[in-house]
């Protein structure tokens, strides 16, 4: 554990802004050394929490505690946090290495130790040797590294990233939020990471707050949320799945056997009862075969081919599936009639 790294305790915050209540009744904890993302569509009321750790927001009502220290009320620089900005707020005319020891400088280090500490700072993010390029000179990965080692060199009990690989393109953020990742569990720093990216959130992960209107709508761990979501938005927002009404026929122990235009499957109870309920079902876990008679019938009405997998629309007469199939070598025709079935994992009944 990074000696340095410290909790973050939310004692129901509320946060309004005159008429309007922006955050209602938080409570939510992030354990030191942890990375916990919160997730939700724009509004949900992440970025406001974030603002209200870091000190640019103060609390309506309730305690914000990092370290064990009651820090609600505190300015931002008297809280042992630091934060990494979407922008990544880079000084350009200043090279890496004067952009990263500027913090430390700042706070009265002297600058041959600021210096110092800002090389193994660049060393610890991969940037060794470049402390001597301005930020137009690199990458938009290498000046995101660049911001986190800036951070990073103040020993901050948490570090805050908002929306960190907004302005990278597709590839590269997946790059970067591996380096992200890697570089969080082996320094073990307590780090709250801001996303509405759900694919971002499951890769660097050790919680995910879902947050919704203000409030928490489920937290866990990434497989937690993916595979037993607590309702239709959840399961819709962490990955996409198809939400199937279903009849529960029957539970034993911690198994319901449940029944989808006549096909029958087994499934977690998660404390359902018999009668109706919702099924989220994962594109991945519907299997598609040409039949003209089936229990649980349809026809394709789109096809897309990406590659590595063929995604595919089914008509059926409780609505529209949406499909992901790994078998591109049999592609099925719009037009084609099919039988459907279902996979063991990627499904789960869900409550709401």
């Amino acid at each position: 554990m990074n000696p340095s790294s410290g909790s973050v305790v939310f004692q129901n915050v509320r946060k309004t802004f005159g008429a309007f209540t922006a955050i209602h009744d938080l409570t939510l904890t992030v354990d030191p050394g942890t990375l916990v993302t919160l997730l939700g569509p724009s509004g949900c009321g992440k970025t406001t929490t974030l603002r209200m750790l870091a000190g640019l927001e103060h609390p309506t009502a309730g305690r914000i505690i990092i370290g064990g220290k009651d820090v609600t009320m505190l300015p931002a620089n008297e809280r042992d946090v630091s934060m990494v900005f979407q922008s990544y707020a880079l000084f350009p005319h200043m090279n890496s290495l004067e952009n990263v020891a500027y913090g430390l400088q700042s706070s009265g280090m002297n600058k041959k130790e600021a210096r110092q500490k800002a090389e193994h700072g660049l060393e610890l993010v991969g940037l060794a040797g470049l402390g001597n390029r301005l930020p137009a000179e690199l990458s938009g990965g290498q000046q995101q590294r660049v911001a986190v080692a800036r951070a990073l060199v103040l020993e901050p009990q948490v570090l805050l990233l908002d929306e960190p690989l907004s302005n990278l393109d597709a590839r590269l953020r997946r790059r970067v939020r591996t380096e992200i990742r890697d570089l969080q569990q082996r320094l073990q720093f307590t780090a709250v990471y801001v996303t509405h990216d759900q694919d971002e959130a499951l890769a660097v992960s050790d919680k995910i707050v879902v947050m919704k209107d203000g409030e928490i709508a489920q937290e866990g761990s990434p497989r937690d949320l993916y595979e037993a979501p607590a309702s239709s938005f959840i399961a819709d927002f962490i990955g996409e799945a198809n939400v199937l009404p279903c009849e529960i026929i029957d539970v034993s122990g911690a198994q319901a056997t449940v029944s989808i235009e006549g096909l029958q499957h087994v499934v977690p109870a998660r404390g359902a009862r018999a009668g109706r309920g919702k099924l989220a079902v994962r594109p991945s876990a519907i299997t598609l075969e040409p039949a003209d008679d089936a229990a649980f019938a349809g026809r394709i009405s789109h096809a897309a081919y990406l590659g590595d997998h063929i995604e595919y629309e089914a008509e059926t007469s409780g609505g529209t599936l949406f499909v992901v199939d790994p078998m591109v070598d049999r592609p099925l025709s719009p037009g084609t009639r099919v039988s459907i079935g279902l996979k063991t994992r990627g499904i789960a009944l869900i409550l709401d």
